[in-house]
């Protein structure tokens, strides 16, 4: 605009670089930059690879394209969405709750509902995808079993209590899981086996298509031969070796691309076809001695699989209401854990969005020390304490490590203290066409006070369950208390993560209050002395939240002091015990948030942007 201009002159504008920081500031890999004015030259001068300029009207232009007026401008932007539109449209991408979910507790991967292995990182979970389907089409790669029959639409469920997962079509069935026996969940990453069964009654088609570095390096395959006959197909050149070993099973390799894939037609009949992937050993080649691939070796090893992760939830204090989702759940928790470390992911996946086309898509591939110990709490609650244990065992660690004046950070690599730079991985579409694809996460350099909270609630929660506090359990929570009077003053970014300068977030300030509220309390039942600093600050915190997180005229806490929005955050004050639940209040809080943030039974986190 002319006011624009008047302001902040366009040349001025582009040549201090502010194109590229909008750029860098959304993710973007492509830029449309359509101009009619003189100093729109410095813009199209600054554009570079697949960009895309538009002069609009006569003259000199830069700009390889141009258009005649304002009009044929509307024209161009309303192409431009409806493209857009119909490729994210068109693009394959299951709903994401339809996806079902392997857990060895190292890695994970996810089996989409026709059976495609879609998603798969090694050795970790954390680690480069070789599936990666699921943010970026079958290009990405992707493990397929599909029957060439009219065996109808397939269903999929869980066996048991378990994370073997069945796919069944009316003439075959495919089992899922990634191999915990022998004891490898307490192993350090690096041998993982992704094993699955195929059984019924006619051909299917096999798709192996692997993708090293989510497609971003060069994938060659080649058959494995042993005493003169195929066992199976390798991936070549890799940093650790990956060996399909399938016997009895012809395959063609096929060039895709740049990359090559292995397909084979099967005819399943009385025997069952075991396609046994093996990452991070080389066994065919005598690094181990050859494991049996045949049908009782397999059988043996899934009931193992399933009797695993059936003694998880043996002994548990279930609830009579929602019992079976809540044994479901403790499963999912358990599969999220990083078992060699006692760390806990907050998600299998990176850079699934919170709306299809936004923004918002970031790499939960990590451990929150704040969700993961409310994760442990919930387990604890129902009885099962060792999770909590392991997780404290390795956030005492992280703090032994810190050097940091806060001591923990917002998120952590399940193996430590190795950094998570924030980047974007621009050979990938995004699910449904939603990008940018993130990994890492710039959360990390965030101060959250707010994590302090759940971490002192289950310290104090293992205790009162299990009747035992470690020392070092006990350091750990003499020193987020000590933190918590230092610093709990201080603005922070909050439970949320915005992605905006610090304030006084009301749920940061109720959440300092509650380490020391669980720090008092643990020292006067174990009979330790109170530091009168904790007891002074918890008195001060209380106050001062009930003075500057009301707001009077609004009849509600707010999210941050002296505000007037909303956060569902709020509703931790009546849980912690910050408050009394019966307390008008917290109860007029909670009805502000059933009519502003409730839709249906879900509850948002806040509206405001």
């Amino acid at each position: 605009s002319t006011q624009a201009k008047t302001l902040f002159p366009y040349t001025t504008l582009f040549r201090s670089g502010a194109l590229d920081r909008l750029r860098a500031m959304v993710s973007a890999d492509t830029v449309v930059f359509i101009g009619d004015d003189v100093t729109d030259e410095d813009g199209f001068a600054r554009l570079r690879g697949p960009d895309l300029g538009v002069k609009v009207g006569d003259g000199a232009t830069a700009a390889v394209h141009r258009v005649a007026d304002p009009e044929e401008v509307a024209g161009l932007l309303g192409r431009l969405l409806d493209e857009r539109a119909a490729w994210v449209a068109g693009h394959r991408a299951p709903a994401i709750e339809r996806h079902s979910l392997l857990s060895d507790q190292r890695t994970l991967a996810l089996v989409d509902p026709e059976a495609r292995i879609s998603w798969m990182c090694h050795p970790r979970a954390d680690s480069q995808a070789i599936f990666a389907e699921l943010l970026g089409g079958p290009t990405a790669g992707y493990f397929a079993v599909k029957p060439l029959s009219n065996g109808g639409a397939p269903i999929q469920r869980y066996v048991s209590e378990s994370m073997v997962v069945e796919t069944l079509w009316r003439t075959h069935k495919v089992t899922d899981y990634l191999d915990v026996s022998d004891g490898r969940p307490d192993e350090s990453a690096g041998r993982t086996e992704l094993v699955r069964v195929v059984e019924g009654n006619g051909p299917v088609e096999i798709t192996f298509a692997p993708r090293l570095d989510f497609g971003r390096n060069v994938t060659e395959l080649e058959t494995v031969v042993a005493d003169g006959v195929v066992i199976g197909v390798a991936v070549v050149g890799g940093h650790e070796p990956i060996t399909l070993v399938a016997p009895g099973v012809e395959w063609e390799i096929v060039d895709a691309g740049t990359h090559q894939s292995a397909r084979a037609v099967v005819h399943v009949g009385d025997d069952p076809v075991i396609l046994d992937l093996r990452l991070g050993t080389d066994s065919v080649s005598g690094d181990e001695p050859d494991r049996p691939v045949d049908e009782h070796h397999e059988a043996a090893r899934r009931a193992e699989n399933v009797a695993f992760w059936r003694a998880i939830t043996g002994g548990l204090h279930l609830p009579p209401v929602a019992t079976a989702l809540v044994r479901r759940s403790v499963i999912l928790l358990e599969a999220l854990r990083y078992r060699p470390s006692g760390a806990m992911l907050a998600a299998a996946t990176t850079s699934l969005p919170e709306s299809i086309g936004g923004l918002r898509n970031w790499d939960y591939r990590y451990c929150w020390p704040r969700d993961a110990s409310m994760s442990c709490a919930s387990l604890a609650r129902l009885g099962r304490v060792e999770p909590g244990l392991a997780l404290l065992d390795w956030l005492c660690d992280r703090i032994d490590h810190a050097t940091r004046p806060d001591l923990l950070r917002p998120l952590y690599r399940v193996t430590g203290d190795e950094h998570v730079p924030e980047g974007t991985i621009a050979e990938l579409a995004g699910y449904a066409g939603s990008r940018p694809v993130r990994i890492g996460n710039a959360a990390e350099n965030q101060v959250q006070l707010d994590a302090l909270g759940p971490v002192a609630e289950l310290v104090h929660l293992v205790f009162t369950s299990s009747h035992t506090m470690r020392p070092r359990h006990w350091a750990l929570m003499e020193k987020i208390a000590d933190v918590v009077v230092d610093h709990w003053h201080e603005p922070d970014h909050g439970i949320w993560e915005v992605r905006l300068a610090r304030q006084h977030n009301v749920v940061s300030k109720v959440m300092c209050w509650q380490v020391l509220d669980r720090a008092i309390a643990l020292a006067t039942a174990t009979g330790r002395e109170v530091p009168e600093r904790w007891t002074v600050s918890r008195s001060a915190i209380h106050a001062e939240v009930l003075e500057r997180g009301w707001n009077a005229d609004r009849n509600t806490f707010v999210s941050h002091y002296e505000g007037d929005h909303l956060d569902a955050g709020l509703l931790l004050m009546g849980t912690c015990g910050f408050i009394d639940p019966s307390d008008e209040r917290f109860d007029a809080t909670v009805r502000r948030i059933e009519r502003e943030l409730c839709d249906g039974p879900a509850v948002y986190r806040y509206h405001d942007d």
